[in-house]
């Protein structure tokens, strides 16, 4: 495979094997109805790898066709690349530009005069692109409201989004965009735009999560996505082919297929484990889910996983959001000076009162809390009728001491400075009066579900989230989520609706997705059941005792409760 480059722009060089294989994906689509005429747009081409692949593709053909090959970058050295590598289509019309596609004609439907002729701005009948991944904010705060003005974004975007965005608006209608993009949009919160956006206005053929394959050296998962642009919006969008490729790394007991290259197995039409070059890889196919609601995560079905899905939808009483508030734990943006594990060694100590103890995802166990590092945060907040408030240095003279030796970099946070905050305050503080209660704690990134129940008064840590309870009512409930959260159910059912893992094998449990868990009827026995194994199991683990034969009863107790 060839050597992949970073580019500075946060983009990544596509490897040969990887672009011929997307060129492959676009060339099936157009079923041998060919035109005469092809614009192929790749809007960051970088050395032209996505279009010497599809260009090959056409070249192929014995009926002549002709090719209008156009290419974009902001880098002059990929641009001679691009055009040296796309000189052997002398029968074809090459255009390779260096300029910014965001910025050029079409990209972006800006206002028109009224008085002015419309400009047709629909030219590509193909777009083929890897187009960069970095958050907007990176690119400067001028920069990234310009994009997000013209592209009607809001919040913490990537830079796919608006290239999603200008892409579609050049392709002309009918027209295929095959797209290599972070694959976080098929199941985050902020990816909720653009999932909208992309049923709006194509008719889906098929979706790829790569997963962790490391099929090119990006620093996110990538995801593929290919779809015809709709001749009309109202046309509804069927379920298309969605497919899931992630390293197995345990994979005892399962039957493996042998495969020579990653990309014979994305090829094949069969769900299983495959050995590729000693690694195991568990293939998924299946159908990409649609729900009325546009905006929804996409997720996979396919007979089998789908009736199981449907038969705990059968039996659930309600979701996690529909009773409790996920929240994210604090957040100080200036970590070294808010927590630490021994504040002892400072040379100037805050008064004690003003110290809590921290709950941070290394010191989750699935049932109890592990002290492999006793940290404390110097947390400068209270909560009086109910209301936050920030101390008054004043009071606390040793505080004031200690956060007078940080303020250059506390007072270096400009979003909390400008939102007219006191510059020694915690960025995201939460409610201090929330901390006293009853509450579960589970690390937003785990190979494992880890969902431990806190009543010390502890705070959360920002790696982590949290659900409290405000009752005696509420409390029980937060023994039977944590007995479902933390079951073989709960994570093969995460596994399939969120498709959601990192390398390693990592889940990702943000507020979005614990807020959709299922949970069953409180009221029935197995429910009462999960509750009473649960309080054991936090009581024994706290004791270190052995807990695995009432595991093992709690997995069966969840899986009565949904109708197994």
């Amino acid at each position: 495979m060839k050597e992949v480059t970073i580019k500075n722009s946060g983009s990544t060089f596509t490897p040969t094997e990887l672009a011929d294989f997307l060129a492959n994906k676009i060339f099936s689509e157009l079923k041998n109805t060919f035109k005469s005429n092809y614009t192929i747009l790749d809007p960051a081409c970088g050395e032209g790898e996505l279009l010497t692949s599809i260009a090959k593709k056409f070249q192929s053909q014995d009926a002549p066709i002709n090719i209008n090959i156009k290419g974009f970058d902001t880098n002059i050295d990929y641009i001679v690349s691009a055009k040296s590598n796309l000189n052997g289509f002398n029968n074809y019309s090459v255009d390779i530009q260096n300029q910014d596609f965001l910025e050029t004609t079409g990209a972006c439907e800006e206002p028109v005069d009224l008085f002015s002729p419309k400009i047709e701005t629909e030219y590509a009948d193909i777009v083929i692109a890897n187009p960069p991944y970095v958050r907007t904010q990176i690119l400067g705060s001028e920069k990234a409201q310009q994009i997000a003005k013209r592209f009607s974004l809001k919040g913490r975007v990537d830079l796919y989004y608006p290239f999603l965005i200008a892409m579609t608006n050049v392709l002309k209608k009918g027209g295929i965009l095959g797209v290599i993009t972070s694959n976080r949009y098929l199941f985050t919160k902020s990816g909720e735009t653009i999932r909208k956006f992309l049923l709006d206005n194509y008719e889906l053929l098929e979706v790829i999560d790569l997963g962790d394959t490391k099929i090119f050296d990006a620093a996110v998962l990538p995801a593929i996505f290919i779809g015809r642009k709709k001749t009309n919006k109202k046309q509804l969008s069927e379920p298309c082919r969605f497919e899931k490729i992630y390293e197995e790394l345990n994979g005892l007991g399962k039957q493996t297929i042998q495969s020579d290259s990653l990309f014979d197995v994305l090829n094949s039409q069969k769900s299983g484990t495959y050995l590729v070059k000693e690694k195991k890889y568990n293939l998924n196919i299946g159908l990409l889910k649609h729900t009325p609601n546009k905006a929804d995560i996409w997720q996979m079905t396919n007979s089998n996983e789908n009736d199981w899905i449907e038969k705990i939808g059968l039996n659930t009483s309600f979701l996690i959001g529909d009773r409790f508030n996920v929240r994210i734990g604090v957040k100080s943006c200036a970590d070294k000076v808010f927590i630490k594990e021994s504040w002892e060694k400072e040379s100037i100590k805050p008064e004690d009162v003003l110290f809590k103890k921290l709950i941070s995802q290394e010191n989750i166990q699935r049932w109890c809390f592990s002290s492999v590092n006793d940290l404390k945060i110097l947390y400068p907040h209270y909560s009086e009728k109910g209301k936050r408030l920030v101390i008054n240095l004043e009071d606390y003279p040793n505080a004031k001491a200690y956060f007078e030796t940080h303020k250059e970099q506390l007072s270096g946070r400009k979003y909390l400075m400008e939102a007219g905050r006191n510059w020694y305050e915690m960025w995201v503080p939460q409610n201090p009066a929330f901390w006293v209660l009853p509450k579960l704690v589970f690390p937003d990134i785990s190979i494992d579900a880890r969902f431990y129940f806190d009543e010390n008064g502890s705070v959360v840590n920002g790696n982590c989230y949290w659900i409290i309870a405000q009752n005696d009512e509420e409390k029980e409930l937060l023994f039977l989520i944590q007995g479902i959260a933390n079951s073989d159910l709960m994570s093969r059912y995460h596994d399939l609706c969120f498709n959601n893992k990192l390398y390693s094998g990592r889940r990702r449990y943000f507020s979005q997705y614990i807020e959709k868990y299922p949970i069953p009827n409180p009221k029935e026995q197995s429910s009462k059941q999960i509750i009473e194994i649960v309080k054991q199991l936090n009581d024994l683990s706290t004791q270190n005792k052995d807990v695995t034969e009432l595991e093992k009863e709690l997995n069966k107790c969840v899986e009565r409760a949904f109708g197994f």
